[in-house]
């Protein structure tokens, strides 16, 4: 059986590409695609790419390395410019385009769907309201562009996998398709248990919009008494570091080493994204660490309201202190906590079975 493992790109070692690592682990001779691969050596190795990847013509045009994202009305183009003809499986991993590969009626085409497009669908006005004409214009365009392709693309599949129940329920609504739920892979084994908290609060992310650490952050800024380390880099890294108050510590990227030694010691691990999954949290609970985090989304189903953490129902600063405030009424097993995410460890299991019943 020759197989096909196609990614929506390769720039950035990221919840996405852990499950592209399992992929692969399944399927270690596999044949992989992508519409860029700008990995490091470092994150090659990590997520354990040890072959070529064949890659689209973005690859090649100008600039693309820091803004490949610019070349988005090309997505589609690009990802049905190849020919996978000489394939008996294709599995695709998809957040964007990639499960808009051309097959035959003889291949099987299984697709692990990350989401929907997010931009095209659900955060659609979130991207452009701020836009000004022309521009707006142009991304309104772009994105509807995306949205009819998206859908006229969704019988290339055969079979949706969803990455939760939350991106379960997004493919019936938007693709109109079941699709069975496998939670993605998360390195409990990395991410050690550790019962001695210390007093401070922990979030880590991209710092971009959607994740919302800027809000946690004003959060704090009104719980003085209360401290906070924020890891992490991004668009948002300047502002988010110049509103920060004395009790906050902003330390920017930091390597896997520091990231795991504050998600041990941390009293909680504080997050505020809608997220499709939402690996960190489970990472921070398999440290035994209790998770502060929105009841929508992946959150909703991976934390459990007074269990492994609290919920909070609004993206508001008064959500994040009201959970904040009952967080520390409350007791937690550190232990209990570990043990709620050993689940999530099964992911290679459950693909290999899933496959096998259906090819």
């Amino acid at each position: 059986m020759k197989v096909a493992i196609v990614h929506d790109w390769l720039v950035t070692n990221a919840g996405a590409e852990k499950v592209l690592r399992s992929i692969i682990n399944l399927y270690p001779d596999a044949d992989i695609f992508s519409l860029v691969d700008f990995l490091t050596d470092e994150e090659r190795q990590a997520i354990v790419i040890d072959k070529k990847v064949h890659t689209s013509f973005i690859q090649k045009l100008p600039y693309a390395k820091k803004h490949f994202r610019n070349y988005l009305p090309l997505f589609p183009k690009a990802i049905e410019s190849f020919d996978l003809k000489a394939y008996d499986l294709i599995i695709s991993s998809s957040h964007a385009v990639a499960k808009g590969i051309k097959k035959s009626k003889d291949q099987l085409h299984i697709c692990y769907c990350h989401t929907p497009i997010r931009y095209a669908w659900d955060l659609y006005d979130e991207y452009t309201f701020s836009l000004k004409q022309p521009k707006k214009f142009l991304v309104q365009q772009t994105l509807k562009y995306l949205r009819q392709w998206d859908l006229a693309t969704v019988e290339r599949v055969d079979h949706f996998i969803a990455n939760s129940k939350f991106v379960q329920e997004r493919i019936q609504r938007i693709y109109h398709k079941d699709s069975k739920v496998i939670y993605p892979p998360v390195d409990i084994e990395k991410f050690t248990l550790c019962t001695q908290k210390e007093d401070f609060y922990l979030t880590a992310s991209r710092l971009v919009p959607y994740k919302k650490t800027k809000l946690i952050v004003e959060a704090f800024n009104k719980m003085p008494d209360k401290k906070l380390v924020v890891i992490g880099d991004g668009e948002e890294y300047a502002n988010i570091k110049s509103i920060a108050k004395e009790n906050i510590k902003i330390l920017g990227y930091q390597d896997d080493k520091v990231l795991l030694d504050h998600m041990q010691k941390a009293k909680a691990f504080i997050y505020a994204a809608i997220e499709d999954f939402g690996i960190i949290p489970i990472e921070a609970m398999a440290c035994g660490t209790p998770v502060i985090a929105l009841n929508k989304g992946g959150t909703k189903e991976t934390v459990i309201h007074k269990i492994t953490g609290v919920h909070f129902e609004e993206q508001t600063q008064e959500g994040i202190t009201i959970a904040v405030k009952a967080f520390e009424k409350l007791n937690f097993d550190c232990t209990l906590i570990r043990d709620e995410v050993l689940k999530y460890t099964h992911f290679e299991n459950e693909l290999r079975s899933f496959i096998t019943k259906i090819y």
